[in-house]
C-alpha cells in the first residue's frame, strides 16, 4: 500500500553533546509513540547517541527512521525523518542548521556557545523546519531573518557603518529623516 505524500517530512531536529544529553531538541510527531513524551524523546536520544557517535557515516537507520548526523567539537546535530524520506533532503536540512548556527556563532561551534545563543538557536530552528514541514534551507536567508542584533555584536568586530547607524540611532537623528 502506497503512503501518500505529505509535507510534514521531518520529525525532529536536536543537539546533543558528547555525553548524548540533550542540549536543545524539537520533535515534530508528537502523535507517534516514539516522540510521545519527553522520557521517549530522550530514550530515542539514547538509541541515535549510541548508534552515531563512533560512527562515520552520515546516515544511521533507527527504529523505522533515517537519521543524518554531524559532529563538532562537543556537539552532535541530528535531524531526524521517515525511513522512507529522502536522505539529500534530510542532509540539506542538516546542512542548513549546521551553517545557520555556525555564522551566529561566528565559526565557534561549541556547547558553552550554544548555550549563551540559546534564543537565537530556537529561532533558527524554527525557521528551518515548523510542525515537521521544511520551511528553509538557505543558512544566509535564516540568518538575515533571525537578524542579530549590533547589541550583541562586541564593538570590535562591528563594521564602521554599524558603530555610525548606533550612534545616530542614540541621537535619534534617523527618525527625524
Amino acid at each position: 500500500m502506497s503512503v501518500p505524500p505529505s509535507l510534514h517530512t521531518i520529525k525532529g531536529v536536536c543537539i546533543l553533546d558528547n555525553d548524548g544529553k540533550r542540549v536543545v531538541s524539537k520533535y515534530h510527531d508528537t502523535k507517534d509513540e516514539t516522540f510521545a513524551t519527553a522520557k521517549d524523546q530522550k530514550l530515542f536520544e539514547s538509541k541515535v547517541f549510541k548508534a552515531t557517535e563512533k560512527s562515520s557515516s552520515e546516515i544511521v537507520a533507527i527504529n523505522n527512521y533515517t537519521v543524518v548526523f554531524r559532529s563538532n567539537v562537543d556537539l552532535f546535530f541530528y535531524v531526524i525523518g521517515d525511513s522512507r524520506e529522502n536522505e539529500l533532503m534530510l542532509l540539506s536540512v542538516l546542512n542548513a542548521l549546521y551553517e545557520s548556527i555556525s555564522m551566529i556563532l561566528r565559526k565557534n561551534v561549541e556547547k558553552r556557545a550554544l548555550f549563551d545563543h540559546m534564543d537565537s538557536i530556537l529561532l533558527i530552528c524554527d525557521e528551518i523546519v515548523d510542525q515537521g514541514i521544511l520551511l528553509e534551507c538557505d543558512a544566509n536567508n535564516i540568518v538575515n531573518r533571525v537578524h542579530v542584533k549590533t547589541e550583541d555584536i562586541p564593538l570590535s568586530e562591528q563594521t564602521v557603518t554599524q558603530v555610525s547607524y548606533d550612534i545616530l540611532k542614540s541621537f535619534n537623528w534617523l527618525s527625524q529623516s
